[in-house]
C-alpha cells in the first residue's frame, strides 16, 4: 500500500471573529468534549482508546508533540476556543475545526466528530501544512 501523500484542504481557513462571535465561541469552551482517535496515538495513555492493529500511514501522532493525557488534549481544545481559532464551517453551534498551539510551539488541529455532543479529535499539524504558520501567528496575537 502506498503511503498517503499529504494534501491539505485549501478550504480550511481561520475565521476572523467579531467581539460578539468571539463571546459565543468562548462559551463553547465549557461544553466541548475531547474523544480522541486511536490512529493519532502510538500510546493511548488515559484516552481510553485501543490503538489500531495497523495504524494508518500518514497519520500525525499526538505522541510526537507530548500530548499523552486526555486533560492536556482537552485543555488545548478549550484554549483554541477561548482564543477564537476556529473555522468558518460549522455544524450547528460547533466549528468544524479548532486550532491551538502547544507550549513548544507546535500547531494542533482538532476536527469535530460529533456535532450533537461537541466532541472532537485532534492531531499535530505537519510543518509542511501552509496553515500551520498562520495558526501559530494568530495564537501569538491572541495570547
Amino acid at each position: 500500500m502506498k503511503p498517503r501523500v499529504n494534501r491539505f484542504n485549501p478550504k480550511r481557513q481561520l475565521l476572523r471573529l467579531s467581539a460578539s462571535e468571539l463571546e459565543q465561541v468562548k462559551a463553547l469552551a465549557g461544553k466541548v468534549r475531547y474523544g480522541g482517535n486511536p490512529e493519532h496515538k502510538r500510546n493511548p495513555g488515559d484516552f481510553g482508546l485501543t490503538p489500531p492493529s495497523g495504524p494508518g500511514l500518514g497519520k500525525s501522532l499526538c505522541d510526537a508533540v507530548q500530548v499523552f493525557s486526555h486533560a492536556a488534549a482537552l485543555s488545548y481544545l478549550r484554549e483554541g476556543l477561548r482564543r477564537g481559532l476556529v473555522s468558518a464551517h460549522r455544524q450547528g453551534a460547533w466549528p468544524q475545526l479548532i486550532w491551538s498551539v502547544t507550549e513548544e510551539g507546535q500547531a494542533l488541529e482538532a476536527q469535530l466528530e460529533n456535532a450533537d455532543t461537541g466532541q472532537y479529535h485532534g492531531y499535530p499539524m505537519p510543518a509542511s501544512d501552509p496553515l500551520a504558520a498562520e495558526v501559530i501567528r494568530r495564537w501569538r496575537e491572541t495570547g
